[in-house]
């Protein structure tokens, strides 16, 4: 078990790997692991019963309740509740074909719905709350209800969810609220579950759990179309927590404690970091803030309480972190004390935000944190990559775990990637012709996106992530514009005041760029518009003169077309979730974007463009 450290860093004890790479015909690649996995448990619920038998006073989940007081539940007691909960599950009958649906966010009566759901071999699936709370259509939790034909949905706050249920519920689904039960609807309260006298239906239930059988549906973002259904296996999870914990060593030594928000009705919540308090023992306080201006507060509050030994966030949490780090020196000192790696994922952390966690830790601690990221998506249960040295450069993604074998094919200039292994879904429920679609002739998982060497002649270097090999265009001119390389240099150009980006010029003379304000910080630029939305931002004075300064600046270090945003615009409405444009993660969707808006994308090509119409200068 090496130690990795570097001048000035906190040592921190990281797993080995090695990787061999071979050479296939018509220019493939195949590289996979020197080293193999090991065993992995049966079931995530044979996780649960060793700490309940070995820790049992340890607390395993923690979230605020109503009061703001933490409400905490050790391994015991989540033992205890989730034998109650299965014994529930198992006199309703229900199964695969009648799942869980839950529609509600983290929380630790979720967490322990979870746990039931698995330990009576039933299939739970966490939906989006977006698609209930935000949408108004209630277009996506339709297809998910109609696709899934549930037995029992799960809203911890009955009340904000009428109109959800109203639009999806029917005689023969069963309906468990937490509390404020929803009108209209009769109901099962989650504390007269919990009254549920187990009986040893539980005990064989969770004994005959095929670890190749679907425990869980987690649905894509649906950047793409309407989400999909992830079937993920217990060989799945358990394996991957296997692959976490063999490449962060340090999680052997000492129980992890986490402060996270990161949502479970996706896999980075709701797999790996779920997954790594229950796998090792520790702890997961739930955070109920997020990445918003109100949310950040939260958070705030949760680190200056707790510290956490991992951290993890997307790009924008750790950016508007550092914003109360560097003011607030309590949360500096808490937050720093005994953090063992910070990671992020999602994007590409930018280099000021870097620079800022590393200036702040070595001024609060006198060390800099080991900052790694990793690679992988819903259909990789997530874990398949990860660094576990210091990053380099942006993009970085490591090397594939032991036992995935990763094969690159030349995909018109990129090399696609694809993947095999104990950790890869089987497919997609109920949708045989998307599975089908997803694993090539070899058994391969065809994830859609594009690596590349950090060193052709080094393999043990890693990959950095390529982008997307259907996102890439061509221009009129026969042109290729590398999507992925134009947006993230663009978004970077525009920091912090762009939140994202979607680029046009298929089969056009030149790139143009549809740009979406960060509120937030544009309000700095125009600080009397301070409750105002995106149309005054778009048309303000001071707004346009940066954004023109800012586009002008990128065209000059532009090399050509194929990297040139010659025209943009400031969109003056943001994203909308019901139109598809963003996903419920906040991905956009830039084909749905595109065919939202037709009018704008035309006003890119224009000539002569109109007023709100920006032109890049290159001299």
């Amino acid at each position: 078990m090496p130690v990795v450290s570097a001048p000035g860093m906190r040592p921190v004890r990281m797993g080995e790997n090695s990787v061999e790479m071979t050479r296939g015909a018509d220019g493939v690649f195949y590289v996979k692991s020197r080293f193999a996995l090991g065993d992995y448990p049966r079931s995530m619920t044979d996780c649960l019963r060793r700490w309940a038998r070995e820790t049992p006073d340890r607390v395993f989940l923690a979230d605020r309740g109503p009061d703001g007081a933490w409400r905490k539940v050790t391994y015991a007691r989540a033992l205890e509740k989730a034998r109650a909960i299965a014994q529930f599950i198992v006199d309703r009958g229900l199964s695969a074909e009648r799942p869980i649906v839950v529609l509600s966010g983290n929380s630790v009566e979720h967490g322990l719905i979870a746990l039931g759901a698995m330990m009576a071999g039933v299939p739970f699936a966490p939906v989006s709350p977006a698609y209930s709370l935000v949408s108004k259509d209630h277009e996506k939790l339709k297809h998910i209800f109609s696709l899934l034909t549930p037995g029992l949905v799960f809203a911890a706050d009955g009340k904000p969810f009428e109109p959800a249920l109203k639009s999806v519920m029917t005689p023969d689904i069963g309906l468990v609220v937490a509390r404020n039960p929803a009108d209209g609807f009769a109901s099962d309260s989650f504390d007269d579950i919990l009254a549920t006298a187990p009986t040893d239906a539980v005990e064989k239930a969770d004994a005959a759990v095929d670890p190749d059988a679907p425990a869980k549906f987690l649905f894509t973002s649906g950047s793409t179309g309407m989400p999909k259904a992830v079937i993920n296996t217990q060989r799945m999870m358990t394996c991957n927590q296997v692959m976490i914990s063999t490449a962060m060593e340090f999680l052997k030594e000492e129980p992890p404690v986490l402060v996270d928000w990161l949502p479970w009705n996706h896999t980075a919540g709701g797999n790996h970091n779920y997954g790594i308090a229950l796998f090792n023992g520790g702890t997961l306080w739930i955070d109920d803030g997020a990445p918003t201006p109100a949310g950040i507060e939260k958070t705030v509050r949760n680190l200056t309480e707790i510290a956490p030994t991992l951290y993890f966030n997307v790009p924008k949490g750790y950016e508007m972190l550092c914003e109360h780090l560097s003011r607030n020196e309590a949360l500096r000192k808490r937050f720093f004390s005994r953090v063992q790696i910070l990671q992020y994922a999602g994007a590409s952390l930018s280099k000021h935000v870097w620079d800022t966690l590393e200036r702040l830790a070595t001024e609060t601690v006198g060390e800099k944190i080991m900052i790694i990221t990793g690679y992988g998506s819903t259909e990789t249960a997530p874990f398949a990559f990860t660094t576990t040295w210091p990053v380099g450069q942006p993009g970085e993604v490591g090397l594939p775990s032991p036992d995935i074998e990763v094969k690159l094919v030349e995909n018109i200039g990129k090399l696609e990637l694809r993947l095999k292994g104990p950790n890869i879904t089987p497919g997609y429920w109920r949708q045989p012709d998307k599975t089908a679609e997803c694993f090539d002739e070899e058994g391969f998982y065809k994830i859609g996106d594009a690596l590349k060497f950090v060193d052709p002649d080094d393999v043990s270097k890693g990959f950095i992530f390529d982008g997307r090999v259907t996102e890439d265009f061509k221009l009129s001119t026969g042109t290729w514009v590398n999507m992925a390389g134009v947006r993230t240099g663009l978004i970077a150009a525009f920091a912090p005041y762009v939140r994202d980006a979607v680029l046009t010029g298929l089969d056009r003379n030149h790139i143009g760029a549809l740009l979406f304000l960060d509120l937030d910080a544009a309000r700095r630029i125009a600080p009397e518009l301070a409750v105002a939305d995106e149309e005054h931002f778009a048309v303000h004075p001071a707004v346009r003169l940066i954004f023109q300064e800012r586009l002008d600046e990128l065209a000059k270090k532009s090399t050509g077309s194929s990297n040139l945003v010659a025209r943009a615009i400031i969109c003056d409405r943001p994203p909308a979730i019901d139109a598809h444009e963003v996903t419920d993660k906040g991905s956009i969707n830039q084909r749905a974007v595109m065919a939202a808006r037709p009018g704008l994308v035309e006003d890119l090509y224009n000539d002569p463009p109109p007023p709100h119409v920006l032109v890049a200068k290159r001299n």
